[in-house]
């Protein structure tokens, strides 16, 4: 396809990104050309292009990893993809030859390529893709909710049914209760969580937590959060915490708040380095502390059809819709948490 496209460009943090013509990407064998219709504004989007916490392989770059659109053309060899098909994006382009795509472990592939970090990503209106990295949008989900899937909502699903392997009638901390951590909540209750704590700086986020499921809310601000969690917990602590933040107080407070033999997992990324408790209180406890990235392309197979199956409502997700040339007013908005954001959608 000949022609020209608007694009979000990174050039350095801390700058604008810059709406620029490129040329309508060209597909290789293997590939397809996806119209973008949709394109969430992401954490990650923030930490590249406002605080510098993680760097992109090369500048400049298309920011933009939260995809939803439509097929446009087909490369030879592809099978089972038809244009006009509506697609969502995975947004790990995996080698699938390592020894964690061979094992179901594609998000910790060691040849993974990730969209806005190491190739162009889909603040773009067209992107090409290995067909390999798509999944069907099911009829009645909109562009706007498909796309914010494979980030906002998989990725803490991955964290609390695959890293934290919630179990029925276990109690839940989510601490950081934005974009992830609100659907952190939904996933709990849908799994089967007896009690979900949300902590948050905010009152207007956590009485939002309140709507979403949450029984029991913590503002970290204003009271102390482990005698909270103990006295909610009789004295045990919760089962699985959650932390969603990133900063190593968030990180050590979620630590602290589980049981003996409970679990943390922590999907927060920020600049910091985090201090665990003793080795005495680690070992003699037998804490579990997880990371969490991501996530795979059968867990948002599995959400889909959550969404399909009305079990999941993603109608209160979207904050606000933009325009791509409002791509920097989203930035801004996510990063100083304007309106208390779940998600902001780039429209395109």
């Amino acid at each position: 396809m000949e022609g020209t496209m608007r694009a979000a460009r990174f050039y350095k943090t801390g700058e604008p990104l810059v709406i620029e013509e490129l040329p309508i990407p060209k597909i290789d064998v293997g590939e397809v050309l996806i119209k973008v219709k949709a394109c969430g504004i992401c954490g990650t989007d923030v930490h590249i292009a406002r605080d510098g916490t993680i760097p992109t392989a090369k500048t400049p770059i298309t920011l933009g990893h939260e995809i939803a659109g439509v097929i446009e053309e087909v490369g030879a060899s592809v099978v089972g993809w038809n244009v006009g098909d509506k697609i969502l994006v995975i947004s790990s382009i995996t080698c699938g030859s390592c020894y964690a795509c061979r094992s179901g472990h594609e998000g910790l592939c060691i040849n993974a390529r990730i969209l806005g970090l190491h190739v162009d990503g889909g603040l773009s209106e067209y992107l090409k893709m290995p067909a390999s990295c798509l999944t069907k949008i099911p009829d009645g989900i909109p562009f706007e909710q498909a796309a914010i899937i494979g980030d906002a909502v998989a990725t803490p699903y991955h964290a609390i049914i695959t890293r934290g392997n919630l179990k029925l009638g276990e109690s839940v901390a989510i601490f950081g209760c934005g974009g992830l951590g609100s659907h952190g909540i939904q996933i709990a209750k849908l799994a089967g969580a007896a009690k979900i704590i949300a902590i948050d700086v905010s009152d207007a986020i956590l009485e939002r937590s309140k709507k979403l499921g949450a029984d029991f809310t913590i503002n970290s601000a204003k009271e102390k959060t482990g005698k909270r969690i103990s006295e909610i917990t009789g004295g045990k602590g919760v089962d699985l915490a959650l932390e969603f933040v990133g900063t190593a107080v968030t990180i050590d407070r979620a630590v602290k708040s589980i049981r003996k033999g409970g679990r943390a997992v922590i999907v927060g990324i920020g600049p910091e380095k985090i201090e665990l408790v003793s080795p005495y209180i680690f070992v003699y406890c037998e804490d579990q502390v997880l990371g969490s990235f991501g996530s795979t392309k059968e867990e948002i197979d599995r959400i889909l059809e959550l969404i399909k199956m009305k079990r999941l409502d993603l109608s209160q997700s979207i904050s606000q819709i933009l325009k791509l040339e409002q791509v920097n007013e989203g930035l801004e908005k996510l990063e100083k948490k304007i309106g208390n954001p779940i998600r902001i959608v780039i429209q395109i």
